[in-house]
């Protein structure tokens, strides 16, 4: 599929992932509209974006967004490391249906639903393919995504309509919070620290290397498909939050138990809500930065000829430079 011309919806346009899409979509000649949560969060005048302020599963909304589209790139979702099952599953899973059956009915001929490499869970096997196995780990985030997975790829009917998942690493880049702007600034006040000694591996993916590969995806028409995509390096957590730290000179941060950092971020979250502030951390994103191994990209490289263009440290770099230059204190509210 030649994407020149083309009319996308980009739900969640107004979230890190989605912003970042919107602007590499028109670079690529792309006509974009965009689907937002709120009307409160601007979308750069410069970008030439017709939004839509409403619920992704609001029927009417979601008719009104997708009409006259060639293609939808799914991102908005409920990205909490915690919280109530029943509020995950109206965004991540009935949301998603929602938008894929309004989709459908309009005559959109490309659906890529940005799902999560979370699907394997916090205990997988090294290297493991979108074979699976998938696991929710009793997580929200993790069961829901699986969840919607489930309900999308019966959808699939090309050519009429093509579904195509994307399990996506960790991202990260300008305008990230859980793996950017959160851990710096509690880096600058000294309260971050890694777990057990920084093992395990994070499987990072710079925001443009995902585009990349959810272009090539719709270019190459891989319906029916499921893609882990990550930047293909083996970082180790320690590497990657001595690396962040070393962008803004600040100290390298130090190693506690896992249980003992839980027991922290417990206590501290337990304190906000007496002061009916929202928690900034949850114990349970411990689970997320204690993975074990790296998810296999195989599949892409092979299908898909993806070859991750962006490394950690360039990758690191231009974040560095947008940080510089951001109040990263206002968009972590």
């Amino acid at each position: 599929m030649n994407l020149d011309k083309k009319t996308l919806l980009i739900t969640g346009i107004d979230d890190f992932i989605g912003l970042r899409a919107a602007e590499l979509a028109i670079a690529q000649g792309m006509k974009v509209r965009g689907l937002q949560s709120s009307s409160d969060r601007k979308i750069p005048q410069n970008l030439n974006v017709e939004a839509i302020a409403g619920n992704i599963t609001d029927p009417k909304i979601a008719q009104k967004a997708c009409q006259g589209v060639d293609i939808v790139l799914h991102t908005a979702q409920l990205t909490q490391e915690a919280g109530p099952i029943k509020e995950f599953r109206e965004i991540n899973v009935n949301g998603t249906l929602n938008i894929a059956k309004a989709a459908k009915n309009a005559g959109v001929k490309t659906f890529v639903h940005l799902s999560s490499a979370m699907v394997y869970g916090f205990d997988y096997p090294d290297g493991v393919s979108e074979t699976g196995p998938l696991s929710g780990d009793n997580n929200p985030y993790c069961q829901t995504k699986i969840e919607a997975e489930q309900e999308l790829i019966p959808l699939n009917a090309p050519p009429d309509f093509g579904v195509i998942v994307i399990r996506a690493g960790d991202v990260y880049g300008p305008g990230c919070i859980p793996w950017i702007i959160r851990p710096l600034l509690m880096m600058r006040q000294k309260l971050f620290a890694y777990a057990n000694d920084g093992q395990g591996v994070i499987n990072h993916l710079y925001i443009d290397n995902l585009i990349d590969a959810i272009f090539l995806a719709i270019q190459k028409e891989a319906y029916g498909e499921v893609f882990n995509i990550t930047d293909g390096q083996q970082t180790s957590w320690k590497e990657y939050f001595m690396r962040l730290a070393a962008t803004e000179g600040l100290q390298a941060p130090m190693s506690v138990p896992k249980d003992e950092i839980k027991l922290f971020l417990k206590i501290r979250s337990q304190g906000q809500k007496l002061f009916r502030k929202k928690a900034d951390i949850l114990p349970e994103s411990v689970d997320f930065m204690t993975r074990p191994y790296a998810y296999s990209i195989t599949k892409a490289q092979t299908l898909l000829d993806y070859k991750p263009k962006i490394d950690l440290e360039e990758g690191l770099r231009r974040t560095s430079e947008w940080v510089q230059k951001t109040d990263i204190q206002k968009l972590a509210k």
